[in-house]
Parts: structure tokens; sequence; C-alpha cells
């Protein structure tokens, strides 16, 4: 019996290279073309890859027909926002006359100023009742200064724009004021024209635009930084948003539209350009539309329901009764619930594109899923996004009236009393509206976006698969020179003389 010789070492493109069955190719002669995996290995491998590059990429766009069923939802509500916005377009706020002014002193001309100096001195040496501290009531001694003299800052002022440019005028600081004057402070001032000379201009206010703007162009900075490309579409969609809200809704209630209809309107636009400019045009994102206007409307109800049924009017501060006074057609009710509509919309976009999200991601982690797991698997994180949410909501209203618990807890007033107060009452239904919307939205959301996703797959799998399967099933697996299959990544071992 003769030793067989050892394996010789396969190098591809060279002459003699030894091949299987100890057949040497020749010089000139081509390479053999490797043999193709099995079935199952060439399954395997394209399964993976195409998985990798899917899961990793860009969402896969929606066929067909998931974009017809979208469209003939989502194609007649944008034709109505539409409609709406170009009815209800105000045509200037009324009430303004021709000296464009309502006398109610918001809307006096402002302009710059300048603090100057400001130097201590008696309060007995200055009538603080003729000139009080804006935002200050007059020093409780009704008919004398203030009590025991007293040490108030006066301050002169200089205007530096406007027709009064140059301008100085003296403006006195008392003891309680919690606002205070530092020489070369920037501060606003007011302009009444009909005044006397001496009180034509008051600091109303100081001058925030350097911290302000540099505080926004810090927020937009980290937005770009950490968002990119989406960042800068959130920075247009909030630019977008800010506009609606002050040239649509604001002078629409104004005029005297239904508050509640132009909240409606107003609000769906916002959330149409918002949606759709920061997450794009796919059916991820109009299944977040869905979610957010079935959650809007649930919302709408509620507050009809309620708002009438707890008797709230809506006139619970002095902005709201001077704006009910100076324009006795607005709604007050109205507009408390179009605030709640407005107030739930941005939270509203955040819970309906993270589940949407979720549901997606899951799908393409797992697409094998069907969509009674998808919805149990997203329905898991919806429930703490859930939680988060409702005590943020709850904490924010709270924060927002906070003055207003302290004056009832120095009245030592029951929780009962306090709860039942108009003041509070109208917070209450107002976190509790927008809380069930959003809790409603979770379970929502998820479920229509599981349904979409799922149908989209399988449709798509049964319209392109069939291609990929029919190939695979027609591809035969070759076998060696015994008859056997080849097994991938083996050779056949050399052949041995015989005994």
């Amino acid at each position: 019996m003769t030793t067989p010789p050892p394996p010789a070492r396969r190098q591809s493109g060279r002459p003699g290279t030894v091949l299987p069955g100890n057949r040497t190719r020749g010089e000139g002669e081509p390479p053999a073309r490797p043999a193709a995996p099995a079935t199952s290995e060439h399954g395997h491998s394209h399964g993976h890859a195409h998985g990798h590059a899917h899961g990793h990429g860009p969402a896969s766009p929606a066929s067909r027909h998931l974009r017809t069923v979208i469209a003939a939802v989502l194609v007649p509500f944008a034709a109505a926002v539409l409609a709406g916005l170009v009815a209800l377009w105000p045509g200037g706020a009324p009430g303004h006359g021709d000296s464009g002014s309502a006398g109610i002193g918001f809307d006096r001309p402002t302009y710059d100023a300048r603090v100057t100096t400001v130097r201590a001195v008696d309060c007995a040496d200055v009538d603080v009742r003729t000139s009080p501290a804006p935002g200050q009531s007059p020093d409780p001694g009704a008919g004398t200064p203030a009590a025991g003299g007293g040490t108030c800052r006066k301050a002169t002022v200089e205007v530096t724009s406007g027709p009064g440019t140059g301008r100085t005028f003296t403006h006195i600081v008392t003891p309680r004021a919690t606002r205070t004057l530092t020489a070369g402070q920037q501060v606003v001032v007011a302009h009444a024209e009909n005044a006397p000379r001496d009180l034509q201009y008051s600091v109303i206010d100081v001058d925030r635009d350097l911290p302000l703007t540099l505080l926004a162009g810090i927020f937009a900075a980290v937005v770009v930084l950490v968002g990119r490309l989406r960042g800068v579409l959130a920075l247009v969609g909030l630019a977008v948003s800010f506009a609606v809200l002050t040239v649509f809704i604001l002078p629409a209630i104004l005029q005297g539209s239904d508050p509640l209809v132009v909240a409606v309107v107003g609000g769906s636009a916002i959330m149409l350009t918002s949606l759709y400019l920061c997450h794009g045009l796919s059916a991820r994102t109009s299944v977040a539309v869905l979610g957010t206007l079935a959650s809007l409307l649930l919302i709408g109800v509620l507050g009809s329901v309620f708002i009438d049924w707890a008797g709230l009017t809506g006139d619970t501060d002095d902005q709201t009764g001077l704006v009910h006074g100076l324009y006795p057609d607005i709604e007050i009710r109205g507009l408390l619930l179009a605030g709640v509509i407005i107030g739930s919309l941005g939270v509203l976009d955040d819970v309906t594109v993270t589940q949407t999200s979720a549901v997606w991601e899951l799908k393409e982690a797992d697409p094998a899923a069907g969509w009674r797991r998808l919805y149990g698997a997203a329905m898991r994180i919806g429930r703490d996004h859930i939680a988060s949410v409702v005590n943020t909501l709850v904490l924010a209203y709270a924060g927002a009236a906070l003055p207003l618990l302290l004056l009832f807890t120095i009245a030592q007033s029951s929780v009962a009393s306090v709860a039942g107060s108009e003041l509070v009452a109208e917070e209450i239904v107002r976190t509790l509206i927008g809380s069930i919307g959003l809790v409603a939205s979770v379970p929502v959301t998820t479920l229509l976006a599981a349904f979409v996703v799922s149908a989209d797959r399988g449709t798509r799998t049964a319209d392109t698969g069939r291609n990929r399967v029919s190939g695979r099933r027609g591809r035969r697996r070759k076998t060696n020179r015994t008859g056997g299959p080849d097994t991938p990544g083996r050779r056949p071992g050399p052949r041995t003389a015989a005994p």
C-alpha cells in the first residue's frame, strides 16, 4: 500500500495548481469555477445580508396599496385644513382705531433706553405716590409719603431709540419694588404721546434681548449638533408652529372666530407641517399623524363635555377678563378649550412618533413577528412613556399654578375647597383631559402602526418575494464526481492507490 502524498496547497491563477482529484491544471487552462454553496447556506447568507442592510438603512418605502389607503384618509383631511385656513384667515384684529392703539397700555410704542445714573434719596423728598414703580401698588399710607421716610433710588434714564432719542427722564424705585435698576443697564420704555411731557416715558421692563438671543443660539446649536439634519428640520418646524400661532390662531380668535374651530384648524396645520417636515413623507409619519388626530378628537370631545358640565367659564384671571372686556364677542369658554388642545398637541406629537417608530424598529428586528406580537412589545415601551408623560404634565401645570397654590396654602384652605374653586378646577380639568388624550394615544397609535406595518410587509413579501423563492427552489444542488452532494468549504480528498 502506497502512502498518499500530502494534499497540495490550492493556489489560484498559477500554472500547475493541484485541483480536486489530484488533477493538475495545465498552463493556460482557465481556473475552475467555485462550486455554488448549498441551497440552505445560500438562503441563510442572503437572508442575513438582506436583514442587516435593511435594519440599518432607511425605512423601506410603503407598498402602492398602502400608500393609496393612507392617502385616501389624509388627503381629504389636509384639504379640509387648507380650506379652514382660507375661510378663517384673519383680516386684522378688531378694535383698533386709526391710531392703531386699543388704549389698554400693552400696545403703546416701546423704545430702547439706558439707565445713566442711580442715586439713593430719601423717599420723603420725592413723591412716590405720583410715580409708583411699575407693577407696584402705592405705599400703604394713603395720603402720606412712605412710612418712616425710607430710602428710594432715583434713576435717570436716557432714551436711545425712536423719535425721542436723547431725552432723559427720572424714574423712582421704591424700597419695596421687586425690580431694581443699576447704572448702565439697558431698559425698555413705553411712550404715551397724549400724556404730560414729564410723564410721556416710563420704564416698563428691562432689555433681555442679549441673554434671550444667546440662549436661543445655544439651543439651536445643540439641536443641530445632536440632531444634524433632523435638528435643522425640527427648528424649521418650530418656526412654522410659531408663525401659525402668531399669524393665524391669535388674530383669528380676536377677529371673532370660534376659538375651538380656530384651534383645531391651526393645530392640525401645525401637526401636518411639523411631522412631515421633521420625519419625512412616509407611512410611518402618516400613522403618527392619524394617531395624533384621533387623540385630538378625543380631547376635544372630553373637553367640551366636562368644561360645560363643571360650569367652567374660563374667566379666572385679570388677563382673560381684560380680553373679554375689550372683545366681548370672544367666547371665553371656547378659548379655554382651545388652550387645552394646543397645549396637548406638542406632547401628543412626541408620544405618537415614538410609538410608531418603536413598532417599525421592532418589525425590522423581527420581520416574522405578527401584529399581536408587535403590539405587545411596543405597548411595554408605551407604558413607560405613559408614566413619564402624565407625571410631566401634572408637574408642568402645578408649576404654572404655583403662586395660586401658595395663596391657598397661606389661607389654610382644605383640599376639597381648593380643588372646587374655579381657578384650580380649571387646571385640574385641563390636566386630566390632556392626560387622557395622551394615554389613549399610546394604544391607538401602537395598534394602528402594528396593523399597517404587518399588512405592508405581508403585501410586499407576496408581491416581491416570489422571484427570490422561486429562484432558490429552481437552483439545483451540484454534486461531486462520486454522485454525492458537495459540502461547502470541504475539498474532496486525494485519490489513493489500491493496495
